[in-house]
């Protein structure tokens, strides 16, 4: 959910629930941060299956929605925030669209106008096997409060991209500008601790990555261009407590630093929360700092400048065929620029291996 939508709600309710620079303690006590890639994900894993002590059932979910989808601007603890809402009014408001509301009071559950019920953000349907009601299909990390329309209309279709408020995008469903972070590090979220049962690249429409053929840089940038908001820090702050009456025991890791996500798959860099872990600008400068030109290039050639030594380039189609792969490339300069020629017509994923670090851009060659 964007700041800019929460700005009043970070000012009361972040100094509780931001990561403050460092790991939420002692959850992540000893946990290896030096782990990238395909390691740090089967980590990451590891820890929120360990952690996940108590395993709701389908009524417990409902219930807990309503301790962890608070309002957090609300001192009386009666409201909810509904997922794809974007309309500041509470039922019944006629002169508005009533299921686009952005709150509603927790009390008003059930399946007709003006109230809400569970919507499971990676879609039950969609799950391999089908989610249920238990386990995946009760687990709070997705499960969500949602207008009955709007989630109604959302139904299994797969996420994809838009912009502006939630909306259907022809067969698909765009979650909406505020929500899009939050749909995407669910969506991580849920990977991790299911597999291939949750798998992203069957909850929503774009590229798989060259590094994991599961995920899709549709969540990735979503996870970049959306931060962490004080809604999520409090669910998932709640939810990591086994001590509260539904908690569950274990933490959305993207949720406690988006920058994980980076770490693990590449792509464009998303807020990091962890400064005292991760230097600020490892990956941001690095990224922006690595050039591709001419892209697209009409050429063939493609030069890459890098402020390190690249260790491997691999040029991969979209279907994921690797077209080019070159270990230990040879520099034209002493400042670390590479040239690739001869590249037939088309889009491609150049990844970029540096000191166990991998970096991808999309290229074009016309």
């Amino acid at each position: 959910m964007k700041k800019t939508i929460l700005a009043t709600l970070l000012i009361s309710s972040l100094n509780g629930w931001s990561q403050a620079g460092a790991p939420a303690n002692p959850y992540y006590n000893g946990f290896d941060f030096n782990l990238t890639g395909m390691a740090l994900k089967s980590a990451l894993a590891t820890k929120i299956t360990d952690t996940h002590t108590r395993l709701l059932n389908y009524a417990e979910a409902e219930n807990a929605i309503r301790y962890t989808d608070l309002d957090p601007a609300d001192n009386t603890n009666q409201n909810i925030f509904l997922v794809y809402g974007y309309s500041p009014e509470i039922c019944p408001i006629v002169s508005v669209d009533n299921t686009a509301h952005r709150r509603r009071d927790k009390d008003d559950d059930g399946t007709g106008g003006c109230q809400w019920n569970r919507e499971h953000t990676y879609a039950k349907a969609l799950g391999n096997p089908d989610l249920g009601t238990e386990g995946p299909g009760a687990d709070v990390h997705h499960v969500r409060p949602a207008d009955v329309s709007r989630n109604d209309t959302r139904g299994s279709r797969k996420f994809a991209t838009g912009s502006g408020n939630s909306s259907v995008v022809g067969a698909y469903w765009y979650p909406g500008d505020e929500w899009k972070g939050d749909i995407a590090r669910m969506m991580m979220y849920m990977y991790l601790r299911y597999g291939t049962q949750c798998l992203p690249k069957n909850v929503g429409v774009g590229n798989v990555l060259a590094i994991d053929a599961n995920m899709i840089d549709l969540f990735l940038q979503w996870n970049a261009d959306d931060p962490v908001s004080a809604v999520e820090d409090r669910r998932n702050t709640y939810l990591g407590n086994a001590n509260n009456f539904y908690g569950q025991g274990n933490r959305n890791p993207f949720i406690d630093n988006p920058y994980l996500a980076t770490r693990i798959w590449g792509g464009p860099a998303a807020q990091n929360r962890w400064p005292n872990v991760f230097l600020a600008n490892e990956a941001f400068d690095w990224y922006s700092l690595v050039s591709v030109a001419p892209n697209p290039s009409s050429n063939g050639h493609i030069n890459i400048s890098s402020p390190k030594p690249i260790d491997a380039i691999q040029v991969i189609s979209l279907n994921g065929q690797i077209v080019s792969e070159i270990q230990n490339p040879t520099a034209v300069t002493d400042d670390h620029q590479y040239t690739l020629s001869h590249l037939p017509s088309g889009f491609y994923l150049l990844k970029l291996s540096v000191e166990n670090q991998v970096i991808i851009k999309k290229i074009a060659v016309q």
